[in-house]
């Protein structure tokens, strides 16, 4: 909409005729020649931004790539037949499989605790709330190759676990070094890890959501439990999930670090076979490409997770993956290509 504004003159003074040279210029600006300054607005054809410094980038990029690959194809030290020959043997499948157990049962366990642990610290209870936030601060405290050698030792703290009443008799019990060997120590500390970084991210997903959300529904009468499973854990799925998988990729390659107690995962099976035979570098790249073959089976998994959770939101376009053709094509004009403009959608009466 426009408004007109009209001045009052006072009685006896007359408005001052426009310029022969404004006229001039006004009518060469709005002639059927010339077109308004919004109509030459409304047709003109936008052009994309060029960004000559991203390509650059990328070139410099794609030539140290090509440069990799070249040391990688032509370096015969890396010794790629015997990689090869080492890649698919039984004790490497053996760690492999051991390696996998391990992490789907750390996340299940820890992701269990850590919901509990986010419904302590959720909770108007201050005691549960202080028991809660000390649990995450202790674990985030430490590192987690202390934890898992803590539990390894337990056994010169308490020679024997028991259960019973305290001060009391004792119901069952048993001698702690034959319960906690490496495989049971390890699981114990990746998880109590898994907990304490899963609960703050089932927290924060959660507290992401509206309030107004909850008491709307409250309003309407639904209880808690439908309340969670209907409006708050939909909501909150597409904050977790992200944080989430990459808690599971950093799971998987944490569990690595339970060859220092000599469990013979993927890393410790390499390394018994390159004690023996000294060949260090290509046992290295066989466990490096495992480790890569399952990061990326967990990437691609993690990205059609957010992908369905993101329907219904803006976040669909950045879900993990570059768009690499759309991204070509926005910066063709940097090549002296103006590209297709974009279709206009037809309004609908």
């Amino acid at each position: 909409m426009t408004s007109e504004v009209s001045a009052e003159i006072p009685a006896g003074i007359s408005a001052p005729a426009p310029s022969a040279a404004v006229e001039r210029d006004a009518a060469a600006v709005s002639g059927p020649d010339h077109p308004s300054t919004d109509e030459q607005l409304l047709s003109a054809k936008l052009v994309p931004l060029r960004r000559p410094g991203q390509w650059i980038s990328a070139a410099v990029l794609l030539v140290l790539l090509a440069m990799l690959v070249n040391t990688l194809l032509t370096n015969r030290r890396f010794q790629w037949d015997v990689v090869g020959h080492y890649l698919f043997q039984a004790s490497i499948l053996h760690g492999l499989e051991l390696t996998l157990w391990l992490t789907a049962a750390v996340l299940a366990a820890g992701y269990l605790i850590g919901t509990g642990v986010a419904a302590m610290r959720l909770s108007p209870n201050p005691i549960l709330k202080s028991l809660s936030f000390g649990f995450v601060w202790l674990i985030r405290s430490l590192p987690l190759l202390v934890q898992l050698l803590f539990w390894y030792e337990i056994a010169s703290l308490y020679p024997r676990l028991s259960f019973g009443i305290p001060f009391g008799p004792e119901f069952a019990g048993v001698k702690t070094a034959h319960l906690f060997n490496g495989v049971f120590a390890a699981f114990i500390a990746l998880t109590l890890d898994v907990a304490a970084f899963s609960s703050e991210l089932i927290r924060g997903g959660i507290l992401a959501v509206p309030s107004g959300q909850v008491e709307a529904a409250q309003a309407l009468g639904l209880g808690k439990g439908r309340i969670f499973r209907r409006i708050v854990l939909p909501q909150a799925m597409p904050s977790i999930i992200p944080a989430s998988g990459n808690l599971l990729i950093g799971m998987l390659k944490a569990t690595s670090v339970i060859s220092v107690i000599a469990v013979q995962d993927l890393l410790y099976s390499t390394q018994l076979i390159y004690n023996e035979n000294f060949q260090v570098i290509p046992l290295l790249l066989v466990a490096t490409l495992w480790y890569i073959a399952l990061t990326t089976v967990l990437s691609i998994g993690q990205y059609f997770v957010e992908r369905h959770y993101a329907r219904g939101t803006d976040r669909r376009g950045d879900t993990g993956f570059p768009g690499f053709r759309q991204a070509f094509t926005a910066n063709l004009p940097l090549f002296g290509r103006a590209g297709r403009p974009a279709r206009a959608k037809a309004a609908t009466p």
